[in-house]
């Protein structure tokens, strides 16, 4: 039971990718859906996060305006678009499902997946 990220690669700065994240195991329709990454050598962080129904979402400081989340609940999957790519975007991305909601987070569910790659070049 957890979320998988996909869709990581390695990309020029300015460049763009659209990561995925899709459930194995449930339904992530009832959950909301966040976005982390690890820089090597960080601790893992948030990035943005997309409410149940999708009408709430919100981003970290350093990618408002590049980073947009969506979800498409006919395919039960959240996107992070990334555009403006920059090196300090470099790390692995995952997505976890937490409840009740981004910002009242009463617990997680299911287990991190392997996340995705991404790798920004100067």
């Amino acid at each position: 039971v957890q979320l998988q990220a996909s869709g990581g690669g390695f990309v020029q700065a300015g460049g763009s990718l659209r990561l995925s994240c899709t459930a194995s195991g449930f339904s992530s329709d009832d959950y909301a859906v966040r976005w982390f990454r690890r820089a090597p050598g960080k601790e893992r962080e948030g990035v943005s996060c997309i409410g149940r129904y999708g009408y709430s979402t919100d981003y970290e400081d350093s990618v408002k305006g590049r980073f947009t989340i969506s979800r498409d609940k006919a395919k039960d999957t959240v996107y992070l678009q990334m555009n403006s790519l920059k090196p300090e975007d470099t790390g692995v991305y995952f997505c976890q499902a937490q409840y009740p909601t981004c910002t009242q987070v009463a617990g997680t569910f299911g287990n991190w997946g392997p996340g995705t790659q991404v790798t920004v070049s100067s």
